[in-house]
């Protein structure tokens, strides 16, 4: 029993050690080339009112429950969520707003909390636009344990591309 012990209080301190090595900050993004303008794609991006028609997070939970306040788009904007345990419950606010980059403050309280930043830049690159979507902030502890195990790059990553790939269909044929 001794040695059981010894055993799981070494993988605990091994998993402690690589996660302590492990960015305070993180950053996950991801880029598409859309073939249309910037002020084709920027008014989808800027309402939340139209990420229903793109985002992949919209169809995680048919039941969630939204609601947006604040300005009707751009700065101001306000859309906060609570649905199931996929879905979670939270918040965002648009907090700054041009043609070429949306800011957007962004609190998980389920299933975690969480205080992110999430951005779209938009760069026009001939007749097309590449639209980079990316979040970042701190990583707590718990979360460098939990990046030992599952990828979140990953995990974020396929959310972004999907979610690109829908906003592309979305805007190229609006």
């Amino acid at each position: 029993m001794f040695i059981a012990f010894g055993v799981v209080a070494i993988l605990v301190v091994g998993l402690m050690v690589i996660a302590s090595t492990r960015p305070n900050d993180f950053r996950v993004e991801r880029t598409a080339r859309i073939n249309a303008s910037a002020d084709r794609i920027f008014p989808h991006i800027n309402d939340f009112h139209r990420w229903v028609s793109w985002s992949p997070y919209e169809s995680l939970d048919p039941d969630m429950h939204k609601t947006m306040s604040g300005a009707p788009y751009g700065t101001g904007a306000i859309y906060e969520w609570e649905g199931n345990s996929k879905a979670g419950k939270g918040r965002m606010e648009i907090l700054d707003s041009s043609l070429n980059h949306i800011g957007i403050k962004l609190d998980f309280e389920k299933p975690f909390k969480a205080n992110n930043l999430a951005e779209f830049v938009l760069t026009p690159n001939g007749d097309g636009t590449d639209v980079t979507w990316a979040t970042h902030g701190p990583q707590p502890f718990a979360s460098k344990v939990m990046g030992v195990f599952v990828n979140m790059d990953n995990l974020i990553g396929r959310d972004f591309e999907r979610g690109l790939q829908n906003l592309k269909s979305v805007a190229e044929h609006s």
